[in-house]
């Protein structure tokens, strides 16, 4: 009953905080958001990479008829890797101009050409708003920044459980035995955490290659170094309270005390320290992508986005780089909000 009080008061004092109640139903969208990507973005196609060349940046809220050629388009069976991943499809849409039709043939205008062309068969005329515009290459703005949520959260999720999983582990061991065990891992912490983060993860990054999963592991092992040392500095003060010297004094073995007296009291911290972290990857990953060293072409990352159209900030297309940096800053801001009120909830002194 009492871990159940204690746990409602931290509840109740995380819900006084109106913005990081806030926080925490944007990032709980962005996961809805990532995980159904595919049901939400016009572009059905692996990575939202559908291009349409002629129609290279245009404006938000731009409406370009196509004209769909349905003999020429054959649709893949609906499966659960189409419904996460997307499909391939061969269907041959045309962005026109103008049309209009003549003894039984339709003459078309391609977007942005004057030759003429004609076409007779069957078709279908459709009409598609790109909502942000596309990018320089023709791609829809709007499915690819919300693809990209699920490359940074992907990138999020997995350099945390990484970073969580060695530092905790680093953290119990050199709090609680203490003597030479604690000065070797200080001094391999210590190591680590003179290295510049950022430029770590560029050495470990060209050491295993360019590339999406490369990202996830290089940003993890740089991360773990924060984790370890408030999980150390946790275990110094708790392993002299009265309940783990019982524990000593009954019998129980080392591992058991670590991990089943000591780390559920400490978990407080290990949450907030994470969402910091959770954010740095995020950053770290969008710079990765800017340098060309992080997720790939052709995955839609932010930062990616934005190496790709910084160009265009003086060119009056400002908004090809201003919406992965916005979509960044957000999300980023949501995790740090969030992990603020996490910290305030824990720090029950009342």
């Amino acid at each position: 009953m009492k871990a159940l009080s204690l746990n409602k008061i931290i509840w109740l004092r995380f819900k006084k905080s109106n913005s990081s109640v806030i926080a925490l139903l944007f990032i709980l969208f962005c996961f809805f958001l990532a995980i159904f990507t595919y049901q939400f973005i016009p572009d059905k196609t692996p990575m939202a990479n559908k291009m349409y060349i002629e129609l290279a940046t245009l404006d938000p809220i731009t409406e370009i008829q196509f004209l769909d050629i349905n003999n020429k388009c054959t649709k893949a069976k609906s499966s659960v890797r189409s419904f996460f991943l997307g499909q391939e499809t061969n269907c041959k849409d045309i962005p026109i101009s103008s049309y209009r039709i003549k003894e039984g043939m339709l003459l078309y205008y391609p977007y942005n050409s004057l030759k003429e062309l004609s076409y007779k068969g069957d078709y279908k005329l459709v009409k598609k708003t790109f909502w942000l515009g596309t990018d320089r290459f023709g791609r829809d703005m709007l499915s690819r920044l919300v693809y990209g949520i699920r490359i940074s959260l992907s990138i999020g999720l997995v350099a945390v459980f990484i970073s969580v999983l060695i530092g905790i582990s680093l953290g119990l061991v050199a709090g609680y035995f203490r003597g030479y065990v604690d000065d070797i891992i200080m001094w391999l912490i210590n190591v680590v955490w003179s290295i510049p983060t950022l430029l770590m993860v560029i050495a470990i990054t060209l050491a295993l290659g360019k590339g999406f999963w490369q990202v996830f592991i290089a940003v993890g092992l740089t991360m773990w170094v924060e984790v370890a040392r408030i999980v150390r500095g946790q275990v110094f003060a708790i392993r002299e309270l009265e309940y783990i010297q019982a524990s000593k004094v009954l019998g129980y073995k080392s591992f058991r005390i670590m991990f089943k007296h000591i780390l559920p009291n400490i978990i407080g911290p290990v949450i907030v320290i994470s969402a910091a972290n959770f954010a740095s990857a995020i950053l770290i990953e969008a710079g990765l992508s800017f340098l060309g060293i992080g997720a790939q072409p052709p995955i839609p990352s932010w930062g990616g986005m934005i190496k790709d159209h910084y160009s265009y900030i003086i060119m009056n297309k400002s908004f090809l780089a201003i919406f992965p940096g916005m979509a960044i800053m957000c999300l980023v801001l949501a995790f740090m909000v969030l992990g603020n009120g996490v910290r305030d909830a824990f720090d029950v002194k009342d």
